[in-house]
């Protein structure tokens, strides 16, 4: 991980903005996952987790997990990272 804090913004259903900071992005098991923590919510300490995929024209788009293994095995690739980034 980069200790440059990246932001990004999303759209919600009802087309609102909302502000990400990038914490990480991950290879795990031949996919790509973004985990993002919401930069406007006081208060807020939880990340959402985000599969990255190709669109048919190869630019990049978030995808929700709806699978619990597959968000548990990014959940514990990531907690590794920050243990040895803290060794």
């Amino acid at each position: 991980m980069e200790d440059r804090q990246e932001t990004i913004v999303l759209y919600d259903e009802d087309n609102n903005e909302q502000e990400f900071e990038v914490l990480a992005v991950l290879d795990v098991d031949e996919s790509r996952y973004a985990l993002l923590l919401p930069v406007s919510v006081e208060g807020e300490d939880e990340a959402y987790i985000l599969r990255i995929e190709e669109d048919e024209n190869g630019e990049d788009i978030l995808v929700g997990i709806e699978d619990q293994e597959e968000l548990n095995t990014v959940i514990e690739a990531y907690e590794e990272l920050v243990e040895q980034e803290d060794d």
